[in-house]
């Protein structure tokens, strides 16, 4: 970074909107139109602002489909700028107090709407997986991951129906499942008893805040769950903190499509990940990619995205 374009930003971010703008992408991704209800202003002028913001470099702005998210900058020059600011800003303030009430509210309406999804399809939900892609291909992929290896305690991260830790069962001497849907862990319960996976069990949590201690998993499954997810970085790097040095974390998702009905009709908010984005979040949370998998299906393409937890900044042999 330059003096021109270290002035440029400061410059940028020298305004009380675009502070606020800051402030807020800080807690995760975030679409114009939810920006503009929490700010209270019109989408020209909030557009405006956001314009300025990414050409500093102080925020990401990425396409998909008719959404576009922003969040603080990962890779610009002046990224860890954003960040400085962003921790130096009043907590107290009211305006930003303000603003952290409405980001909340916007974010429980998005809970809300994908906790009623869930409950609804809940007795289907493997079925409904099946529409997109072969869940045989991705279940052989996921296994293949693991490199025949066996692990002491394996976490599946929004383990839904239980169904990866089944099929990792004879991976791993203990298995633990984190939902925080009750209806899907009911069911989840109900399949693993039924299928004698007795070294397998299940729990209600949060994928922001695993009800886990530090390094205290030997490997991490994430299945087709960071779709949802208001911030997949977040849910990577909480996952990456229950995870052992050596130990391997697998992400399971979509690559980048277009389908936009499986926003408005199945929750998804994301509409896939490019591998440089999932290798970005790895590296970030202290894990080394390896090479991916794409598993083509009709209309969506899958991913397997395997990596291993740094120790000392070097991954284990």
């Amino acid at each position: 970074m330059n003096i021109d374009s270290l002035l440029g930003a400061l410059r940028a971010a020298a305004e009380p909107t675009r502070l606020r703008l800051l402030a807020l992408c800080a807690n995760g991704e975030l679409t114009v139109t939810e920006l503009t209800q929490i700010l209270g202003q019109s989408q020209p002028r909030v557009s405006r602002h956001l314009k300025l913001l990414c050409e500093a470099n102080l925020l990401d702005r990425f396409r998909e489909g008719t959404w576009v998210f922003y969040r603080l900058s990962e890779t610009g020059s002046t990224a860890g700028l954003s960040a400085l600011l962003v921790n130096h800003l009043p907590t107290d303030d009211p305006t930003l107090r303000r603003d952290r009430e409405r980001l909340a509210a916007v974010k429980d309406a998005r809970a809300r709407a994908a906790a009623e999804y869930f409950r609804a399809n809940a007795d289907r939900w493997d079925e409904i997986r099946a529409l997109y892609v072969s869940e045989d291909d991705i279940e052989r992929a996921l296994v293949g991951a693991f490199k025949d290896d066996s692990v002491d305690t394996l976490l599946d991260v929004g383990t839904g129906t239980g169904r990866i830790l089944e099929v990792l069962s004879d991976r791993c001497n203990r298995g633990i499942g984190v939902d925080a849907s009750r209806d899907m862990l009911a069911i989840a319960r109900t399949d693993l008893e039924r299928n004698g996976v007795k070294h397998c069990q299940v729990r209600h949590g949060d994928m922001y805040s695993l009800p886990m201690e530090n390094d205290s998993v030997d490997a991490v499954t994430i299945h087709q769950v960071l779709h949802f997810a208001d911030d997949p970085a977040a849910a990577i790097s909480e996952a990456s903190r229950v995870l052992k040095p050596g130990g391997r974390m697998v992400v399971v998702d979509f690559l980048p499509h277009e389908l936009e009905f499986l926003r408005t009709d199945h929750a998804h908010r994301r509409l896939g990940f490019a591998d440089t984005e999932v290798k970005t979040w790895f590296e970030a949370s202290g894990m080394s990619c390896e090479a991916c998998e794409h598993l083509k299906g009709d209309p969506l393409t899958v991913g397997v995205w395997p990596a291993v937890k740094m120790d000392n900044g070097r991954a284990e042999a």
